[in-house]
């Protein structure tokens, strides 16, 4: 089907200032417009689609199941047209960014993958990389500071009424330097606990699958403890002690390939979490962070598939 030529910019930039201020009175404010030429607008758009796009009440206006469904292209067209008219104007090609956040899990392997295919294929893109505790990340995400987050996340409250999208399960391991003392013992799991212990933060989502490990094994976590986000701080203690990482298997795969770090073996592992990416469906996506989703998209099946990595 051909797109109605009638369908105008202003419509498009009307039915998406709406959709971000949640309000008709807001965004003719924002607009510079008046109330009954944006309701006008409005309507000419909703006929031209055959679609109502809110549902206006004296709280605002929100929008329909058709609204979010149309604000995930409408929102990327306008700003892709946006940025062709600005690059034109400057008479260069001006950089476009995305802004991500990256939980630790993702930090290792996926996400390096995925900025190296993105400024492969984009050579004016600028990627902004935030990372902490889920809980951080998904907040700066609903406050539109973020356009996605990456890592794993479904366990935290703060993904209430965003959009996660699954790429790949990872599970958790046990890691030691290699010449540890538990490699040589009869009995690993009875004499786990003599050991200091690295694992993720408390409260984050990743420590519950931390736990998890232990309580399968009914292993008492040690009273020594180091709890960290920080990979570089957790490969680097574990290298130079005698700690027990639990570690995201993706964190440590290439260590393992190249014999720094060994894998402790347990008889079974933690059946694994969800890897995704998660968005605020509130707020349109940028093409930056539409290409950014394409390419997590590929990686994480290649993940899938066992091609990468």
């Amino acid at each position: 089907m051909n797109i109605d030529t009638r369908i105008k910019f202003r419509h498009l930039v009307c039915f998406l200032e709406v959709a971000r201020q949640g309000s008709l009175a807001k965004a003719s404010d924002k607009l510079a417009i008046s109330q009954p030429a944006l309701s006008k607008t409005l309507k000419e758009l909703e006929t031209l689609l055959s679609a109502s796009l809110f549902v206006r009440s004296k709280s605002g206006a929100a929008l329909t199941e058709a609204g979010v469904a149309f604000m995930r292209y409408a929102g990327p067209s306008v700003q892709a047209l946006r940025e062709g008219v600005n690059s034109l104007r400057s008479g260069e090609h001006e950089p476009v960014a995305v802004r991500l956040g990256v939980l630790s899990t993702v930090e290792s392997l996926l996400v390096p993958e995925v900025i190296c295919r993105l400024h492969a294929r984009h050579p004016a893109l600028v990627v902004s990389v935030a990372t902490g505790p889920s809980a951080y990340l998904l907040s700066q995400l609903r406050l539109g500071e973020l356009d996605l987050v990456v890592g794993r996340m479904t366990d935290s409250p703060q993904i209430l009424g965003l959009s996660f999208e699954h790429l790949y399960s990872e599970s958790m391991t046990l890691v030691v330097r290699d010449g540890h003392p538990l490699l040589g013992a009869d009995d690993t799991r009875a004499t786990l606990e003599d050991f200091p212990l690295v694992l993720p933060l408390a409260g984050t989502t990743i420590r519950k699958f931390a736990d998890s490990l232990f309580v399968q094994h009914g292993i008492n976590p040690p009273r020594q403890r180091l709890e960290t986000l920080s990979l570089t701080l957790s490969r680097r203690y574990v290298q130079c002690s005698d700690a027990v990482w639990i570690a995201p298997f993706d964190a440590v795969r290439q260590d393992l390939t190249r014999g720094e770090l060994v894998e402790l073996e347990l008889g079974i592992r933690e059946p694994g979490g969800s890897v995704g990416l998660c968005s605020n469906p509130a707020l349109p996506l940028s093409i930056a962070a539409q290409w950014c989703v394409d390419t997590l998209r590929e990686v994480g099946l290649a993940y899938r598939e066992g091609s990468y990595p």
